[in-house]
């Protein structure tokens, strides 16, 4: 199968429209800011912690039944949690003996969602 090429358009000038650029640095957050959300995105970027986030957008769970869920050891869903946990994007809560993981608020369903919209458009 032929690999489509997609090829860069580009300015056939050196026209540099400074009234736009001076708009857009005004309005750009600070490098800390950037870093930050380059940072969480990375996270996204596991297909693991993807199915754990999709499974606990579906429902609360612990870490033993997410690794039944996707056929891995405790110790590597743990670990996943844990990165999960560190982005602010889970949260859990202790039952007895029982650590349930949740989806840490509404943002985190809206950014799996707007993901989700995006890949699957025409």
């Amino acid at each position: 199968m032929a690999k489509k090429v997609n090829t860069l358009e580009r300015c056939d000038c050196d026209v540099i429209h400074q009234n736009i650029v001076n708009q857009v640095k005004n309005k750009m957050p600070k490098e800390e800011t950037l870093y930050d959300l380059a940072e969480l995105f990375k996270v996204f970027g596991d297909s693991t912690r993807i199915k754990i986030l999709w499974a606990l957008d579906e429902s609360e769970m612990c870490v033993c039944d997410i690794a039944f869920l996707l056929n891995m050891t405790q110790s590597a869903i743990s670990h996943q949690l844990r990165v999960l946990k560190q982005a602010n994007l889970v949260k859990n809560r202790r039952e007895g003996k029982i650590v349930y993981y949740s989806l840490d608020d509404d943002h985190v369903k809206q950014i799996f969602d707007q993901g989700l919209i995006h890949i699957t458009e025409n």
